[in-house]
């Protein structure tokens, strides 16, 4: 039988869980059968919601939740400034990128300022899938090769080429023959060389991970195989959030280079200030990619997406094959974007990120003590994952963590889970995420906690 999907299926509703659901909600489950069977809703009581403002949302009871969960409305729900722009765009033009326009090249030279000189050229999609699948293109172009090496939990995407370098989408999905994992770097449990992953170096570490990467194009090789890409985000969020220790990607880089591959950074998670110490996951890191991916967090909910590449890099593919998006980089999606990037610098989301998520990370920490169910918390910014086990082990306990979603929602607080086990709270709230919604996080934690005897 094929294991679920770590991030579709663990905190997912299932028909035969509708009896226990109100008549009107239960009608609305009933009729999602029109859109066939492989959507997923969020908890065993699906919510209704209807209104957003900022890192709060409200059902169709009037009900108000925390979202804790959502990186799509990065600068909060309906900002205001992001309405208008979209608003005023789209009452004058919408078309393509076949015809000039202002915004898509304003977007475009404003977001590489945002990135090392390195990264000179930008093409713009509607949808992460979309990107990470053209990124792979010309990382395939640039290097001659076919071989894309993922770590063991990785998501990039649901187009063919993307489902097939995405494990997380459980055994059902076929992975490419020509692709290759290499282990999570779990600073919770990964014992290098009899040591704990979280008392070596950065340098240490880096070099494990390193050898990780040249075992695996070793494998490429003797199956005839040419190594392309590494493609992974800098602080593998759906593997489990693992940002730490800073540096240790550079050598794993270094490495990737050293065998002819390029670096695709998957930022549609870590990126656009959500780490708190650069506007790049990368960044924090101190390394410069071949190639940037991001999506979810550039339109606040539009659809919109891009690649960012060195030129040299972008040459080969983009000089013998033509590219166009009918969507990607259009009037409406670019306004939208950057009101964005001009919400994040006039408010500072870096800075918010940096502060509340360090607030937030002690707060959670702080409970370890008292409910040995949490074994690890880590994160950066606001990117925290809390991972939930049977205590005094570091045994994966998804059962439990799952209990504590449904409790959590049952206190108006909103987010999932991640990793392999699906047993890793995800903590990624909206950026503009306040010290008062900490507090009524951890209120509403700390009740969970005790409601299930933990």
């Amino acid at each position: 039988m094929a294991t679920r999907s770590t991030i579709m299926d663990t905190n997912s509703f299932r028909p035969q869980m509708a009896a226990a659901l109100d008549p009107r909600t239960r009608a609305l489950t009933e009729e999602r059968e029109v859109l066939g069977p492989a959507y997923r809703l969020f908890y065993r009581k699906p919510v209704h919601l209807v209104t957003g403002r900022g890192s709060h949302l409200w059902d169709a009871d009037g009900v108000e939740y925390l979202d804790v969960y959502n990186n799509v409305a990065s600068v909060g729900h309906c900002h205001p400034r992001v309405v208008e722009a979209l608003s005023k765009q789209a009452a004058s033009l919408n078309t393509h990128t076949r015809y000039l326009h202002e915004n898509v090249l304003r977007y475009a030279e404003d977001i590489l300022s945002t990135m090392p000189d390195e990264l000179d050229r930008v093409m713009f999609q509607c949808t992460g899938s979309e990107a990470n699948d053209l990124a792979v293109r010309v990382a395939q172009a640039y290097t001659g090769g076919e071989g894309v090496i993922v770590t063991a939990e990785a998501y990039h995407g649901n187009s063919d080429l993307t489902s097939k370098l995405s494990p997380a989408l459980g055994t059902a999905q076929t992975l490419g023959l020509t692709m290759r994992m290499i282990p999570t770097p779990d600073t919770y449990r990964v014992a290098i060389d009899g040591r704990p992953a979280a008392a070596c170096s950065p340098e240490e570490f880096g070099a494990w991970m390193a050898g990780e990467v040249r075992r695996a194009v070793a494998d490429m090789e003797r199956h005839g195989i040419r190594f392309a890409a590494l493609l992974a985000d800098s602080i593998f969020s759906s593997d489990g959030v693992y940002p730490d220790p800073v540096g240790y990607l550079k050598p794993v880089i270094d490495a990737v280079h050293e065998l002819g591959g390029v670096w695709i950074a998957d930022e549609v998670q870590p990126g656009f200030t959500r780490t708190g110490d650069s506007f790049w996951g990368f960044g924090r890191q101190g390394i410069v990619p071949d190639l940037v991916t991001s999506g979810k967090p550039m339109a606040n909910g539009l659809p919109t997406s891009m690649m960012a590449a060195r030129h040299e890099v972008l040459e080969p593919f983009a000089s013998s094959i033509p590219y166009f998006n009918t969507f990607g980089g259009n009037p409406v999606c670019m306004a939208a974007a950057q009101a964005v990037l001009d919400v994040m610098r006039d408010e500072d989301t870096m800075g918010n990120a940096k502060r509340v998520g360090a607030i937030f990370r002690q707060a959670v920490s702080g409970l370890m003590d008292a409910h040995p169910c949490i074994g690890d918390v880590r994160g950066a910014g606001l990117y925290i994952g809390c991972e939930i086990v049977k205590p005094g082990t570091k045994e994966p306990d998804q059962a439990t963590a799952l209990d504590i979603l449904e409790t959590l929602r049952s206190h108006r607080i909103l987010t999932s889970v991640c990793g392999r086990y699906g047993n890793i709270l995800k903590l990624r709230p909206p950026l503009v995420f306040s010290e008062s919604d900490v507090d009524w996080f951890m209120d509403g934690f700390s009740a969970t906690l005790k409601e299930l005897g933990l």
